[in-house]
Formats: C-alpha cells, sequence, structure tokens
C-alpha cells in the first residue's frame, strides 16, 4: 500500500455537520500546548491586539438586537397610540437615531473583525512560514538512519497536512474561539437583563437539543467512519491498479480488480448515505426544538408584556438573542475538537524539529589537503541496529587506484560507501582519507571530496540542463555540456523536446531509465570530484551505451580514487584491486585474473554469471 493512500486512511475524520468531529489526539494534550504556546509567544503582541478586537467586535454585534428592541417598542407604541387616539404617533426621529446609531455600531463592528481577521491571517503565515522554514532545515541536519526508519509519506505529512492544521486552526479557530465564547457570555448577560423567566426557557432547550444531537452523532459516527476507510480503500485500490496497470493488464486482472472496486465502492456507497442522511436529520431536529423553545418564550413574554411586565421591542431582542444563542454554543464544542487535533499535529511537528540532529562536534576540524594521498579502513565494525554486519573490515586504497567492491546482495557493499561518506559512524576502527580521520573533517568538507552515481537515480523536476549543473552549480553552459557529450548525454539529447531545455516531470517518465543513467554520470563528471564512488552506474544502459560509458569513466577515473560496486563482474575486469565481500568480511582481495586462478568464492561468482566463459 502507498504512503499516500495510508495518510488518506491516517486523515482527518469528518463528522456530521463538522460537530465533534473525530480526528487523531495529542500523546499529551497539555505539554504540546504550553510548547505551542511558547512557540507563539514572538506574536504575543499581535495575539493581544486580536484578542482585544475580536472582543469589541462581538460586543458590538450583541448590544444591536437589545438597541433595535427600543426602536421597535417606539414603534409599537407609536402605532398603539394612533389607533387609540392617546399619542401622538410614530416617532420617526427617534427610530432614526436608533438606526443610524446600530449602523455605526455594526461598521465599527465589522472593521474591528476585519482588523483583527487581517493580523491573524498574517500571523498564521508567519507561524507556517517559520514551520516549514524549520522543518526544511532540519531535514538537512537529520542523519541518514531517520530517514531508514521514517517513512517519506510521514515527513511530508508533518511539512503538509501538520501544519496546515496549525496554521488554520491559528486563521480561523482561535479567533472563532474568542468570539465565540464572548458572545456566548454576552448573550447570556443580555438574556438575563431582559427577562430571567424567558433565559430559563431558552436555557432548558439547550441540554434537549445537545442529547438528541449526541443520540444522532453515535449513530452517525461509526459510519462516517467507514466512509473514511472504505475511502481510502477505494482511492487506494485505485491508486495501486493505476499505478501498476501494466502487470495488471499482463496478468488478465481486470475482472478481480473491478469486483474488488465494486466491493469497496457498494461499502462506500452505504456508508456515506447513512452518515449524510443522519447528519441531515440534525438541523430539522434542532429547528423543530429550537421553534419550540421560540413558542414557549413568546406565549411567556406576551404574558409578560400583556402585564406591562416586558416591553414588545424586548421579546424580539430576546428572540434574536435566542438565535444567536445556540450558534456559539456549537461553535464551541466544535473547536473544542479542533485543539485536539490541532495539538496532535503541533505535537507531530515538534517531535520532528526535536529529533537527534547530526552534531558536528569537532573544534578544530582537518582542512582537506590539496595533494590526496588515499583511503585507509581500519579495524572496521559496523552495525545498524545491534547485529554488526560489517566485521573486522581492513584495506588500504592508495590515490588514483580503481576498488571494485562484489559481493553477493547483503554482503555490506554499499553499507561500506555509507561509512566512507559519514552517512553512519562505525561502530568500532576508522577510516582515514588522506591520512586524517574522517570523524576529524567537517561532513561538508569530507563530502565534497566524493561524487557519486547511484543504481537508482535522482532527478528534479527541471531542465535536463540544470540537472547536470546540479554536480556543480557554478558551472557555465559550456562545461554542463562538456560533461554531458562525455557522459554521452549529447548524443541523444539533440532528439528531445527542447534538447537541454526539456523540463523533466516530477517523476521524471518523460525520459527512459538509461537516460536517467547518463544524466547523472554527466553530473559527476561536471563535479570533478577527487573520489568517486560508482554504484552500480551502468547497470540500467543497454550493452553498446554501456561500452561507451565505460569508455568515458576510464577517462574520469583516471588519476582518480574510484569504488566501483559491481554486480556485473565482467565491468570490473580492469580494477586495480577487487576486494571481494561476503557477510561483512573480505573473504579475497587481489586482481581479476588472480581471483580467477584462485578458484574461490570470486570465481564461483563470475563462472555463475558467465559459465561459458574462456579464463584468459
Amino acid at each position: 500500500m502507498s504512503e499516500k493512500t495510508q495518510r488518506r486512511r491516517g486523515g482527518f475524520g469528518h463528522g456530521p455537520g463538522g460537530i465533534m468531529r473525530g480526528g487523531e489526539k495529542a500523546k499529551n494534550f497539555k505539554k504540546t500546548m504550553k510548547q505551542l504556546i511558547a512557540y507563539l509567544s514572538p506574536f504575543k503582541f499581535s495575539f493581544i491586539i486580536v484578542f482585544i478586537f475580536a472582543v469589541l467586535s462581538t460586543i458590538f454585534t450583541i448590544v444591536g438586537p437589545k438597541i433595535l428592541g427600543k426602536a421597535t417598542t417606539k414603534l409599537f407604541e407609536g402605532i398603539m397610540g394612533k389607533i387609540t387616539g392617546t399619542g401622538n404617533g410614530i416617532d420617526f426621529a427617534y427610530i432614526g437615531n436608533i438606526i443610524l446609531l446600530l449602523a455605526g455600531l455594526y461598521l465599527i463592528s465589522a472593521l474591528f473583525s476585519y482588523i483583527q481577521g487581517w493580523i491573524m491571517s498574517s500571523v498564521s503565515m508567519k507561524v507556517t512560514y517559520k514551520l516549514r522554514k524549520e522543518i526544511s532545515e532540519k531535514i538537512n541536519r537529520l542523519p541518514l538512519k531517520y530517514f531508514d526508519k521514517t517513512t517519506q509519506g510521514e515527513v511530508l505529512s508533518r511539512i503538509t497536512n501538520d501544519v496546515d492544521t496549525v496554521s488554520q486552526t491559528l486563521n480561523q479557530s482561535l479567533t472563532q474561539l474568542i468570539t465565540s465564547f464572548t458572545a456566548v457570555v454576552g448573550v447570556l448577560i443580555m438574556m438575563l437583563s431582559i427577562s430571567w423567566q424567558m433565559t430559563l426557557i431558552a436555557l432548558a432547550i439547550i441540554p434537549v437539543s445537545f442529547m438528541l444531537i449526541i443520540g444522532i452523532i453515535k449513530q452517525s459516527q461509526k459510519y462516517f467512519k467507514q466512509q473514511q476507510d472504505y475511502l481510502g480503500h477505494v482511492n487506494g485500490h485505485i491508486e495501486e491498479m493505476y499505478g501498476g496497470h501494466i502487470i495488471m493488464k499482463t496478468f488478465n486482472g481486470e475482472e478481480k480488480s473491478i469486483k474488488k472496486f465494486d466491493k469497496y465502492n457498494n461499502v462506500l456507497y452505504g456508508a456515506a448515505w447513512k452518515s449524510q442522511f443522519l447528519s441531515g436529520l440534525m438541523m430539522p431536529i434542532m429547528s423543530f426544538v429550537g421553534n419550540l423553545g421560540y413558542v414557549a418564550i413568546s406565549v411567556l413574554g406576551g404574558y409578560l408584556a400583556s402585564k406591562k411586565a416586558l416591553e414588545v421591542g424586548d421579546i424580539q431582542a430576546f428572540i434574536q438573542y435566542v438565535r444567536s444563542f445556540t450558534q456559539p454554543i456549537t461553535q464551541l464544542a466544535n473547536i473544542s475538537n479542533i485543539l485536539q487535533q490541532t495539538a496532535a499535529s503541533s505535537e507531530r511537528v515538534f517531535e520532528f524539529l526535536d529529533e537527534e540532529e547530526e552534531i558536528e562536534e569537532i573544534k578544530n576540524p582537518a582542512k582537506i589537503p590539496e595533494v590526496h594521498t588515499g583511503v585507509e579502513f581500519k579495524n572496521v565494525h559496523f552495525g545498524y541496529t545491534d547485529k554488526i554486519v560489517i566485521k573486522n573490515f581492513s584495506t588500504s586504497v592508495k590515490a588514483g587506484q580503481r576498488i571494485a567492491i562484489v559481493g553477493p546482495t547483503g554482503a555490506g557493499k554499499t553499507t561500506i560507501v555509507k561509512l566512507l561518506m559519514r552517512f553512519y559512524d562505525v561502530n568500532d576502527g576508522e577510516i582515514l582519507v588522506d591520512g586524517n580521520n574522517i570523524k576529524n573533517y567537517k561532513r561538508n568538507d569530507l563530502r565534497s571530496l566524493f561524487g557519486m552515481v547511484l543504481q537508482d537515480t535522482w532527478l528534479y523536476n527541471g531542465s535536463i540542463m540544470d540537472n547536470i549543473r546540479y554536480g556543480r552549480l557554478d558551472a557555465t553552459n559550456e562545461e554542463v555540456i562538456k560533461a554531458a557529450k562525455m557522459a554521452h548525454v549529447d548524443s541523444f539529447v539533440h532528439n528531445l523536446p527542447k534538447g537541454y531545455d526539456m523540463i523533466l516531470n516530477e517523476e521524471t517518465s518523460n525520459i527512459s531509465q538509461g537516460e536517467k543513467q547518463l544524466i547523472t554520470i554527466a553530473r559527476a563528471i561536471l563535479a570533478d570530484p577527487k573520489i568517486l564512488i560508482l554504484d552500480e552506474a551502468t547497470s540500467s544502459v543497454d550493452t553498446r551505451t554501456e561500452v561507451k560509458i565505460q569508455k568515458a569513466m576510464n577517462n574520469l577515473m583516471k588519476d582518480r580514487t574510484s569504488f566501483i560496486i559491481a554486480h556485473r563482474l565482467s565491468t570490473i575486469r580492469d580494477a586495480d584491486l577487487i576486494l571481494v565481500m561476503n557477510e561483512g568480511d573480505i573473504v579475497e582481495q587481489g586482481k581479476h585474473k588472480e581471483l580467477l586462478t584462485r578458484k574461490g568464492f570470486y570465481a564461483n561468482l563470475y563462472n555463475s554469471q558467465f559459465e561459458n566463459a574462456e579464463i584468459s
């Protein structure tokens, strides 16, 4: 199953109507929120302004219905005076002043809301930028062992999904939390100021509504979860079938694939229908209960008005308050769950930022000498875990020698290269480059000595020219083309659209595997390193191209120390020294002819590939 599929299956749940959504919870909510608050402390002044403006904006909105009620009362009194003939009619001047006052209040409220929204958007984007920048820098400081135990999808999920969750909470939920809490408290105070009896009826509606909502949620939540699970199954199946459609067609798997899709899709249809139907019941039920409450409030309000205990405008204002009372409570319930998701996302981001780094503890690092003298392994022991895979490895390589490392899969060939470049540090023993222990060099200085061509090619979404120039960023176009000619890239690049300026797509699927390999070889040639590492560098090219590459490589390796990891033993016949590895040990070493003459482990490996080859 792909990482994208796994992320979809483990993604955020979508609860009914956006209320009480299911999501991953933080392991330590309090600790994470303290860490997040500390991280946001540089923006505390902005948060204070946002808090003040959000509260003021809400207050100005809350007092509106009470003031509007006075206009309603004055209008009612004017009409009743006209009817009974006891008054002077409607006081339009008073009502006009009320309307102007309301317009001013709502305008100021909107202005405050706009300002706090603008500030919060700015803060959330700055925090998002800061988090992503720190994560990006952190990636470059992490040791290779972290990426060996962590999937790419997991790292990408922290950069994208988790940071987005924090950003959205800051941009939307935080201000909503302030305004909702202020609205609940403010509206409750205003309702009590009008009538405590009607307030009790309004408050009685809330638990009834929530009991009904919770009952629906309990039923619908399992269907929402099933919907998310099977949405992941459907997406995963489509992605896997699309990615491997050639294999699927080769083995006539179309019918089986369709049956599996139909099975998933039918369950998804049933779960989606039930979840949407149940969640769709909530608003009608809430409206029904709310309307019953309005009837009770209207009856009581009419009774109090008839007793002159309440003005007509107050009834109208109270009904408006009741309508605006339940919404912020619902928002607070939803925000509490969003905060749990935010804490979980923040925890994952901070865990990543707190990961152990490749620390340079060298106070006086050795400088790279101008003259390269060679490489030496002295009694090297190494294991990725407690199990040792490289056992007492020792060899000496003179400057300019070509060293081939051969052996069966899992013998430790690539591990030697990883140790040489300090992707990992040895458990015991030492590795010397130019007479200095590699631990005495800065990693950047050490790695500047090497040029690498791996079996698995890596190219990025850019032009062919830029991908080759990655080996030396300050290289001119002429130098890039010269390296391309040496690697025989020039022989095919002119047949491609736009030639060297052709943009490789994200999967680099618009060129062949062999062409990718040639581009990476050209990149290594351009880098002009002192030490070359070739890990099956010609494994993906055809035989004719391989001959050309071997000639180019011979020129490139001239007077350079070269480590050649090879499975095709025919490619390393001219090596100055062949190290034969098995289970972490050097079992044989020597030149090609010498090793064949011994008729040992190397000879068996060689003859297994070339059973009919003549030993010359």
